[in-house]
């Protein structure tokens, strides 16, 4: 009887989590601001209530904006081989047949990556120039002098430099499935569109987790994908769950969950602040650079950290 007692009280807490949140300020729509604020602005009014914006005129003198067309980028990187993420469903690092899986990394020149984006070349594939390991200025440094190599104000905001900065480019069937990242991301894009659906991290209990096996697509000779397992690597835990079309009949927490959606448009940039949940779609062929500065481990990890507890143990009893 006071296991059950404590059980209802946990819950209760859990379901007053997310309430007491949007309560405290989190708004029903992303605000956009007019332009970039100051560093003591940004950290007080956004990074430290860990709260989302849209920033306009932020990156407008950058040079990107007007010279990256497809022409210029087939003559600055074009013969250059890069690392693509290469689908038979638009998924990668996603799950799919109870595995999570990754995607196929194809080594390829990046004009043939045009090819397919422009559709001069056929593939029932999905290809999405992705690699998340500050691939800008690994792979594509030749760019880097038409963006920059950090924000100012928000080096100086959070007194460090980013971790990575990344280069995205892909075709529209191209999804990111849902999850969260330690990471303060300022997304910029440079053409097309983005279309984001966030959750705060105050939703933490209507968002399912569960433990996959690991697997990575492989081309077979027939030219179709099998997924293969990473059978010596541990079990990953993510979200099963698609928010844009949510089986709330295996699912039905999720329906307490109040998701956000906006489009970010070129010479648009997103504050999308760590630990938010996001998915993510685009028009085909848009070109975003994302700016990922680690986060800080204080008390918001830990009121994160509290909430993903208290949610494990209520769906372990």
């Amino acid at each position: 009887m006071a296991e059950a007692a404590a059980l209802r009280a946990v819950r209760g807490c859990l379901a007053a989590f997310p309430r007491e949140a949007r309560e405290l300020g989190w708004t029903e729509s992303i605000p956009y601001l007019d332009g970039p604020p100051t560093p003591l602005e940004f950290y007080r009014e956004w990074v430290s209530p860990n709260k989302p914006c849209i920033i306009q005129n932020a990156i407008s003198h950058w040079p990107a904006l007007q010279k990256w067309t497809s022409a210029y980028l087939r003559e600055v990187v074009g013969p250059k081989v890069v690392s693509v993420a290469v689908t038979p469903n638009g998924y990668a690092d996603a799950v799919f047949q109870d595995r999570f899986v990754m995607p196929e990394e194809r080594q390829m020149p990046f004009a043939d990556f045009l090819d397919i984006v422009e559709k001069k070349v056929t593939s029932p594939n999905v290809f999405y120039v992705q690699k998340q390991c500050s691939n800008l200025t690994e792979e594509f440094h030749e760019l880097v002098c038409d963006v920059q190599p950090d924000i100012p104000w928000m080096s100086e905001a959070l007194g460090k430099k980013p971790d990575a900065v990344n280069f995205w480019l892909g075709e529209s069937a191209a999804v990111t499935s849902l999850h969260k990242d330690h990471y303060e991301n300022l997304y910029c894009v440079i053409s097309g569109e983005k279309y984001f659906l966030l959750h705060p991290p105050s939703d933490r209990p209507f968002i399912p987790y569960e433990l996959y096996q690991p697997a990575t697509y492989q081309v077979s000779e027939d030219g179709s994908f099998e997924i293969v397992d990473e059978k010596s690597a541990d079990k990953v835990p993510w979200i099963p769950l698609d928010p844009l079309n949510p089986n709330l009949k295996q699912y039905p927490e999720y329906a307490q969950a109040k998701p956000l959606q906006c489009t970010v448009r070129a010479g648009e940039m997103l504050y999308l602040p760590s630990l938010w949940f996001h998915h993510v779609r685009q028009s085909h062929g848009c070109i975003a650079v994302n700016y990922w500065y680690d986060m800080e481990y204080d008390l918001k990890y830990s009121y994160y950290q509290l909430l993903d507890c208290l949610t494990k143990t209520v769906k372990g009893l």
